[in-house]
Formats: C-alpha cells, structure tokens, sequence
C-alpha cells in the first residue's frame, strides 16, 4: 500500500507550510516518513512535493497572501477515496513582541516545573 504511512500516522507537518511559484503550489518543509517494507535507496522525506490544485484555487490563495503577510499553513493530512489531502489554512505569522511574551512563559512554566520536580 503507498500510504500506508499516513495510515500508520508518519508524516509530521509542523514546522511546514505551502510555497506558491508561478502557477504551482508546493508543501516546504512536511516530513514524510518512508513506507517500510519497500524501503527506497536515497529517499528524502523532507523534499519539497507539488500540490495538486485548482488554477483558480491557486490565483485565489495567492492574491491573498501575496499583499499582505499571510502564510499557508498545513493543517491536516488525510485518505479520502484513495486521495491523500491536505487541509491548508491562511495564518498571521507572531510579531516580535508576540513571540518574547511566549518565550518568557515557556520558561517561567519550564523552572516551576523543575522547582517542583526536586
């Protein structure tokens, strides 16, 4: 079976996200972990794969994150008919501010962790 791997829950989205060149969309950056059996010499599970869309879906998402700072971002992976999907969403990237404010919490909640712990 050639997604057997989603079945078994080996493909990792974080950190990834969609890349629209030209008239094309590409997932950047999902780990797809390969099929065990049929292990492949030289397999790449981080290369960057085409998405199949619409032209107009595609013209559609790409005006709206060309003007302002949008991202693509992948949601989720499924089986539907034999198909395997992508479920992507448009997200704002965090301002600075946004992202010491998180910084600063994770590590009070790290060290009252520790405190606890001994």
């Amino acid at each position: 079976m050639p997604f057997d791997f989603l079945r078994e829950g080996k493909a990792d989205l974080s950190g990834s996200f969609v890349r629209i060149l030209g008239s094309e969309a590409y997932l950047v950056n999902a780990k797809i972990f390969p099929y065990q059996p049929g292990q492949i010499e030289g397999y790449d599970q981080h290369r960057t794969r085409k998405l199949l869309m619409h032209k107009k879906e595609i013209i559609s998402l790409k005006s709206k994150t060309e003007g302002s700072n949008l991202s693509l971002i992948p949601v989720s992976m499924y089986l539907k008919n034999g198909f395997v999907k992508l479920e992507v969403a448009l997200g704002r990237g965090k301002k600075k501010y946004d992202k010491k404010e998180s910084i600063k919490k994770k590590d009070i909640q790290r060290n009252l962790d520790q405190e606890l712990a001994s």
